[in-house]
C-alpha cells in the first residue's frame, strides 16, 4: 500500500462505516460492489485493508461526488441520492476492480504434448473440456442468481416491513394505557414487542450469512 493510501485509510474505513451503519446496508453496499458480505465486513473491523480503487469504486457505485470519501463526514452530510442508492440497492455504475494491488501472474510454460498423443490433438481435447465447464459455470451462476434474486427480495421486506415496529409499539402503548391491565399481563405485552424486535433482527442476520454463504459459493473472497 503506497503512503498516500496508508494515511487516507483511516478515514476512507471511518466513511466506509458511516455508509453501512443502518441494518443490512453493509450487505446490500457488498452486492453493489460486486462483493461478498463477509469480504466488506473484514474491511470494517480494519482486519483487511483496501486500495483507493476501491473507494473509487464506492464513490461511483453509490453515486458520492469524486473524493468525498477523502475527507471525514458525519452521517447528516450523506449525500440524499447516495443513502438512497444503498438502501434500494441500485448500483449508480459497476465496479470491476480489486480492493487490494493484483499480484503478478507467474508465467508458466505450456506443458510439452504427452507421448503418443499430437499437440493439435490434445488441443482440441482441451478446448472441448474447456466448453463443457464454461457451460457448467454458466449454469451454476445462473441458478445461484436466481436464488439471491429470491433471498434479496425476503430481505428486502424484512428491512422495509409495511408497518414499522416504533408505530406497532405506539399503538401498543396506547392499548396499554387506556386498558390498564394488571402487571404481569402489561410486562407480557411489553415482553412481545422485545422479543419481535429480536427475533427480527435475528432473522435479518441470518438472511446476511445465507446471501453471503450463496455470494461466495464457487467464488473466492472478494
Amino acid at each position: 500500500m503506497e503512503g498516500s493510501d496508508e494515511l487516507l485509510l483511516p478515514v476512507w474505513r471511518a466513511n466506509l462505516v458511516l455508509l453501512t451503519r443502518e441494518v443490512g446496508a453493509a450487505s446490500r453496499l457488498a452486492r453493489m460492489m460486486t462483493f461478498s458480505a463477509s469480504y466488506l465486513k473484514l474491511m470494517l473491523s480494519g482486519q483487511r485493508e483496501f486500495s483507493e480503487e476501491f473507494v473509487r469504486g464506492i464513490e461511483a457505485v453509490t453515486g458520492l461526488p469524486n473524493g468525498w470519501m477523502n475527507a471525514p463526514h458525519t452521517e447528516e452530510e450523506i449525500p440524499p441520492n447516495a443513502r438512497a442508492a444503498i438502501d434500494n440497492e441500485e448500483p449508480q455504475a459497476r465496479f470491476r476492480g480489486t480492493a487490494h494491488p493484483a499480484r503478478k501472474k507467474t508465467v508458466l510454460r505450456p506443458p510439452e504434448p504427452i507421448f503418443g498423443q499430437s499437440a493439435p490433438a490434445k488441443r482440441i481435447e482441451d478446448e472441448a473440456l474447456d466448453a463443457e465447464a464454461h457451460r457448467r459455470q454458466a449454469y451454476f451462476r445462473k441458478v445461484r442468481e436466481l436464488a439471491l434474486q429470491e433471498v434479496r427480495r425476503f430481505e428486502r421486506h424484512l428491512a422495509h416491513a409495511p408497518v414499522e415496529l416504533p408505530s406497532l409499539r405506539a399503538k401498543v402503548e396506547e392499548v396499554i394505557a387506556a386498558a390498564d391491565p394488571d402487571g404481569p399481563i402489561q410486562a407480557d405485552l411489553a415482553g412481545r414487542l422485545e422479543q419481535i424486535e429480536k427475533h427480527r433482527h435475528l432473522l435479518l442476520r441470518h438472511v446476511e450469512s445465507l446471501q453471503a454463504l450463496l455470494t461466495q459459493l464457487g467464488e473466492g473472497d472478494g
